[in-house]
């Protein structure tokens, strides 16, 4: 009889990607969690995953199979939260990926608050403003500034975003405010990225005529930490660009002014990642939901305080 213990490493071995990284999910070793993947599929008489060194792959049985596994362990979830009277509190590691600045001043707070309702509950907070593969990485969850280009992920938008181009009074004193994008070409940016090319396209929507422009920006100063940037801007080095969320308390206390306002960046909303809509990890989901209240609470003073 094919047992629910077996189902759940098949189906995080799909949503991590490894089953090294199921196994570590759900408390097996590399070796157990391969023995119990065959058993699984000898009891179902088929192959569900095509294993190589880099990479699992679903076989069309697998990818049928894997739809009603996350039904079945839904199901579960739900019988066994019904039966505990709403008692079931979440439990484990809570893994989560975001970038350093949103990580230090919104991310990490909230886990704080989170864990210390869950005592059973452990956090592992990766600060990064590189792009990490969420799946391979064994993450629960990735906050995120932009779109979603990954297929495989679900997206929830937690708050509206713009980002802004500021420099520090200083350096605007020295070298005078932009006012078109093309004035940028006459002035020194800092540049976020993680190459070594000093200049970056930066693009711009007009709010008045609709016209869009595409500049690309030079500078002196790169790198791939935007809380770096941050602070080379307020050291009168450049103008940046950044998410008006990171750099809300530097223009309200006039650290850095905003140029450009009237050229708006394309909208880049705050969204949180996460592998699956149906089978999330009651940590994850509670998780996300907190992150939902608290960013809603905090938008509208945000974007209020810097439009």
């Amino acid at each position: 009889m094919i047992e629910l213990a077996d189902m759940q490493l098949f189906v995080q071995a799909v949503l991590s990607g490894s089953l090294s990284a199921a196994g570590r999910e759900l408390g097996f070793s590399p070796a157990v969690g391969s023995k119990r993947m065959s058993r699984l599929e000898a009891a179902l008489g088929t192959r569900l995953l095509q294993r190589s060194s880099r990479r699992l792959s679903l076989t069309e049985e697998g990818a049928l199979y894997f739809e009603r596994c996350q039904a079945i362990l839904l199901d579960v979830a739900n019988a066994e939260a019904e039966l505990g009277q709403g008692h079931a509190a979440p439990r484990g590691m809570l893994r989560v990926s975001s970038p350093v600045a949103l990580g230090r001043h919104y991310i990490g707070p909230a886990l704080a608050r989170f864990a210390s309702q869950y005592p059973e509950l452990q956090v592992q907070l990766s600060l990064s403003d590189q792009l990490i593969d969420l799946l391979a990485s064994g993450f629960d969850c990735a906050i995120r500034i932009g779109a979603n280009n990954d297929s495989r992920l679900v997206a929830r938008t937690l708050a509206a975003n713009r980002r802004v181009i500021c420099a520090a009074p200083a350096y605007i004193a020295r070298h005078g405010k932009p006012e078109t994008p093309t004035d940028l070409l006459q002035h020194s940016c800092i540049l976020m990225h993680s190459s070594s090319a000093m200049h970056a396209d930066w693009h711009f929507h007009s709010l008045s005529s609709q016209e869009e422009q595409t500049i690309r920006v030079h500078g002196n100063w790169l790198t791939d930490n935007g809380e770096q940037a941050h602070d080379w801007a307020i050291a009168g080095l450049g103008l940046v660009r950044r998410s008006v969320w990171d750099v809300t308390t530097a223009l309200a206390s006039g650290q850095l002014i905003e140029v450009l306002a009237d050229w708006p960046d394309v909208s880049a909303p705050i969204q949180v990642m996460y592998p699956s809509r149906r089978y999330l990890p009651l940590r994850t989901r509670l998780f996300i939901d907190l992150l939902v209240a608290e960013f809603s609470a905090a938008e509208n003073k945000i974007l209020r305080r810097n439009k």
